[in-house]
């Protein structure tokens, strides 16, 4: 592993600053890990140190897991970029456009002019939005008692589209989507099917949806800024008995690197296409 004091200075400064409570950093090339860095604090103001065996809630990096899962299932002809997803999901057979608001406040809904696919999905250009970005969508989930993503309820997929599918582009619960387009055509949970697909072949021993005991004694606590601009901790936490596994957003994971002397394949291995030392174990 490399030494590179100027990246621990900028992240050390960080810290100290009080920009953010702590860190876990790493950069890898083909070959390998080649940086691993962790400052600050597990939780201010004076939890234990950071290190690079935190788990953190992963977020949105959970959306390229879940297509990086479809595009398994494409490959397999399971799974079909542009057939209509409705296929697989029929509760997108009939998709609506949000188009505003009668003066009475009653939401102006129209059919969508084509299908959705799983393409549209994928590059999120189906029309479905985050409501945090889109007042209008946020209007009509109150007025209508929808409840926001976060809350892990099938009822939070329930939303028309902002526009006609393949349109343009913006961002939102699309990938949740995708995941239950997974779990649908495999049979299989999107936490089970992440283990035995991606996270075991490639040493991710510490991701997954749900926090056990171990992940939960290592979990960085989230934080947001008061009024005066520090920083302090909030209670978040995302539902451990979900009715879906959010793709779009639910995994838990680390940065670590384990240590140890096993070897897993790449195709960046030297000659017999095994790589033996640091690997992946998050």
């Amino acid at each position: 592993m490399r030494q590179l004091p100027q990246v621990d200075g900028v992240l050390k400064a960080a810290t100290d600053r009080g920009d953010i409570p702590g860190v876990v950093a790493m950069a890898a090339t083909r070959e390998g890990p080649v940086y691993q860095g962790a400052f600050g604090r597990r939780a201010l103001p004076d939890r234990s140190a950071m290190t690079a065996d935190m788990v953190f809630w992963i977020a949105s990096m959970t959306k390229a897991i879940t297509s990086a899962a479809a595009m398994r299932l494409v490959e397999q002809g399971k799974l079909s970029l542009d057939w209509p997803i409705a296929e697989v999901l029929p509760e997108l057979a009939s998709p609506q456009v949000l188009e505003g608001f009668d003066v009475a406040g009653e939401a102006r809904l129209r059919p969508a002019r084509r299908p959705i696919t799983l393409r549209h999905l994928i590059t999120h250009t189906a029309g479905f939005v985050y409501d945090i970005w889109n007042p209008e969508m946020g209007r009509y989930m109150e007025k209508t008692g929808v409840p926001g993503i976060i809350s892990c309820q099938n009822a939070a997929l329930m939303l028309p589209l902002a526009f006609d599918p393949g349109e343009r582009w913006d961002y939102g619960i699309n990938i949740d989507w995708v995941g239950k387009a997974v779990e649908r055509v495999s049979g299989r949970t999107l936490g089970d099917f992440f283990a035995e697909h991606i996270f075991a072949p490639i040493g991710m021993k510490d991701t997954g949806f749900a926090l056990n005991p171990d992940r939960r004694a290592r979990l960085v606590v989230m934080h947001a800024r008061a009024e005066d601009g520090t920083l302090g901790p909030i209670p978040f936490e995302l539902p451990q008995e979900p009715e879906f596994q959010m793709g779009g957003g639910g995994l838990y994971g680390t940065a670590a690197i384990s240590h140890s002397s096993s070897c897993f394949s790449t195709k960046a291995a030297p000659a017999g296409g095994r790589y033996c030392g640091q690997r992946p174990s998050s």
